[in-house]
């Protein structure tokens, strides 16, 4: 039996979709919502559902415990009401195709794994989503290659929150998300202490079986990715620079615009066309290796058009995820987390 858990804070806009399509799924056996606090219609929507969703469970959460993200509360509350064999736990904001449970349990034989994950499809309906989005997964892609997380003889090891299933006894044998209390990236720390322990994970993003949107407006866009990048591309000053300096066109950009003010200016000297040449050839460069970025993550072809102002966006993303988990306030679903959370 799957027991699927779901943190919920003010997600009226989408915690229906969720529910219904987690709900549908027959290999579920419950579906467990953690209401956290949420003061908008989160509560109504789930009593409605409720009352016509037999196999769904409704906790209203009312504190926050001292040392805890309230994600990661949320979902602790939830595990320790499960009674299934497997714990999925998943986000408010995510879209359950049919036969979605069945795939994850057929993987967990096929692959030999305790822990199951799949990255989802994105939605994006907004210019800002297509900017950024498929920027950040395909440099996460280049960074957590699916096959070293697979191989059970590699130490790396990833998993995604908005898909995230776990056999009961080995969530139960790592300490559950008590271990991971004060961590943002709570799925990847997870994921890592059920590799270290010896079980076998498996990851990967399927098409056609889990899809969301995960913001819903630049400003919740911008807390998400600020709260998450630093600890993601590594977490320490020099990951971030190299991170920066490999996915940033701003020096570029930069050189580019010096030498063409120099060249209007009525500069002239033998090495200024080359230059441009060997600038331009570079930005040239970088633009054919996110096309190809694209195609092998399945994103459409026309977001090249987006690169500049990806690269950009990202880059400005990246150094102020990297402030505010070292000297700032990480805010997100209207609540702060001091700087030097895990």
């Amino acid at each position: 039996m799957v027991s699927a858990i779901i943190p919920a804070r003010n997600e009226e806009a989408s915690i229906a979709r969720a529910v219904e399509s987690v709900a549908a799924q027959l290999e579920i056996w419950e579906v467990i919502v953690v209401d956290d606090q949420s003061s908008d219609r989160t509560g109504a929507i789930l009593a409605e559902l409720a009352g016509r969703i037999p196999k769904l469970r409704v906790i209203r959460n009312d504190h926050l415990p001292r040392g805890w993200i309230g994600k990661n509360y949320a979902a602790s509350v939830g595990a320790a009401a499960a009674t299934g064999d497997w714990l999925l736990f998943t986000d408010a904001d995510t879209y359950h195709y049919p036969g979605s449970a069945r795939r994850a349990l057929g993987d967990a034989v096929d692959h030999n794994a305790m822990l199951v994950s799949y990255s989802p499809e994105q939605e994006m309906e907004t210019f800002w989503e297509r900017v950024l989005i498929p920027f950040v997964y395909c440099r996460l892609a280049a960074r957590f290659s699916f096959a070293r997380v697979n191989d059970p003889h590699s130490s790396d090891a990833a998993a995604n929150g908005q898909f995230l299933m776990v056999l009961r006894d080995v969530y139960q044998a790592i300490g559950g998300h008590e271990a991971v209390a004060g961590q943002t990236l709570e799925d990847v720390a997870i994921a890592r202490a059920v590799k270290q322990c010896g079980y076998g994970i498996y990851f990967t993003a399927p098409m056609g079986v889990v899809r969301t949107r995960m913001y819903r407006s630049f400003e919740a866009m911008w807390q998400g990715w600020t709260k998450n990048l630093y600890p993601l591309v590594g977490g320490n000053a020099k990951s971030m620079l190299l991170e920066f300096a490999e996915s940033s066109t701003v020096l570029e950009l930069f050189l580019l615009a010096i030498a063409l003010l120099l060249h209007f200016a009525g500069f002239r000297s033998a090495i200024l066309a080359p230059a441009v040449g060997v600038i331009a050839g570079m930005l040239l460069g970088k633009h054919v290796s996110y096309l190809a970025s694209l195609y092998r993550n399945l994103y459409p072809m026309r977001f090249i058009q987006y690169y500049l102002a990806g690269s950009f966006l990202y880059g400005m993303v990246l150094l102020a995820s990297w402030w505010k988990s070292t000297r700032g306030v990480v805010v997100w679903k209207g609540r702060s987390y001091p700087a030097g959370i895990a």
